[in-house]
């Protein structure tokens, strides 16, 4: 595949990486360079992608960005016990028209995920992230996105395209391949009621960043259900990064972003990981470093990935039956993990988005709360949304 619309990483970053320690991740990283061309993805698990495109920026003003900092600052970072092969395989620059752009990293996208390599996206607005999903319609019937972030961004999909408005695109544009949607850490006072009954209406899920910061294993089960997920770093507190990036002084704190950047990696089905809204500034040192650390939790986390075994087979599951007033729910527990999962019926009347019983991501806390008469929210939403 020629990926001729990618550009080289700067001079000035491999010079600098040439400083770094021997052990360090710039050493052991595959990198696409002007002196040698794009690596061979032969081995490659993971692969960094810049993308420098902010135009649908709701505030866009002409800025322009650039990752060096990133990039210096992620080299130096010492791998862990890894067992993964890393590319950096550049940037893609913003095409002619926004349109231009989407269509590259749609195209490097799909290319990477049929290959089986995860890519890390770093962006530039967060309305790339259709452009991520769209590369998805050849791949999968029905795709899961979570996205971490403070709004919706439903907007008004008879709009052209925002980042304050990419996912009604998502959702009302063929094909119509979304299957769930979870945000992760809204902030009510950032969302309209309307917006905020729309996501009911849809059987989406959402959660709130008090909800998220008291119990973050909460993440676990959605992320293990996500195919896409997609990080804005509004959600990220104003205290924890430099001056351009100061959003809200409400937000997650840098241990539980790289935390949830961690259970990204870990999950099996995620196919691609997005971390967008990043604004550079001289004095840069935080924000840099914050996302050098959420990629490199992400790679350390697709580096723990465990697959559960087969359901079909009972030495390698528990499997408990839940009456709940007239619905028998069916969990199961694997006992290689300890992971959960709840099944949700196949409904043969139905002309569903589901061709067979699917198992959902859960918790031991929802079993808990089968046990004791009340039916899981995402059971239910899972449910209801298969009714369609």
């Amino acid at each position: 595949m020629n990926f001729n619309f990618l550009t080289p990483v700067s001079d000035a970053v491999l010079a600098h990486n040439e400083l770094t320690a021997q052990q360090s991740l710039g050493r052991k990283i595959k990198i696409h360079s002007r002196q040698n061309g794009l690596p061979d993805l032969e081995g490659v698990q993971l692969a960094i992608i810049g993308v420098q495109e902010n135009r649908n920026d709701v505030n866009y003003i002409g800025a322009k960005i650039n990752f060096d900092t990133i990039r210096k600052t992620l080299y130096t970072l010492f791998p862990g016990n890894w067992h993964t092969t890393l590319a950096d395989l550049g940037d893609i620059e913003p095409g002619e028209t926004v349109e231009d752009t989407y269509f590259a990293i749609r195209t490097a996208i799909a290319v990477l995920v049929e290959k089986d390599i995860i890519p890390i996206i770093l962006g530039g607005s967060q309305d790339l992230t259709y452009a991520n999903y769209r590369a998805y319609d050849a791949l999968l019937p029905m795709v899961n996105i979570a996205s971490i972030d403070t709004n919706f961004d439903l907007g008004d999909a008879s709009l052209p395209i925002k980042n304050n408005s990419y996912v009604g695109k998502v959702i009302v544009e063929e094909p119509y391949n979304l299957f769930n949607y979870a945000t992760i850490g809204y902030q009510t006072y950032f969302n309209s009621q309307e917006e905020l009954d729309l996501i009911e209406k849809l059987y989406f899920e959402a959660y709130r960043l008090g909800e998220i910061s008291g119990d973050i294993n909460k993440v676990e089960p959605l992320l293990r259900d996500a195919h896409i997920v997609s990080v804005d770093l509004k959600s990220v507190r104003a205290a924890e990064v430099s001056d351009n990036q100061k959003y809200s002084p409400n937000g997650f704190s840098g241990k539980e972003i790289c935390a949830i950047s961690r259970y990204a990696g870990i999950s099996n089905k995620v196919s691609s990981f997005g971390i967008y809204e990043y604004h550079g500034s001289k004095n840069d040192n935080a924000t840099s470093m914050l996302v050098a650390q959420m990629i490199w939790y992400f790679i350390e986390g697709v580096n723990c990935r465990v697959n559960d075994d087969s359901f079909k087979d009972e030495k390698y599951y528990q499997k408990y039956n839940v009456l709940v007033e007239d619905d028998e729910l069916i969990f199961f527990k694997s006992l290689k993990t300890g992971r959960w999962w709840i099944e949700i019926p196949f409904l043969p009347n139905v002309n569903n988005k589901l061709k067979k019983h699917t198992l959902l991501p859960c918790m031991h806390s929802d079993y808990v709360l089968a046990t004791q008469g009340e039916i899981p929210e995402r059971w239910y939403k899972a449910y209801r949304k298969n009714s369609f």
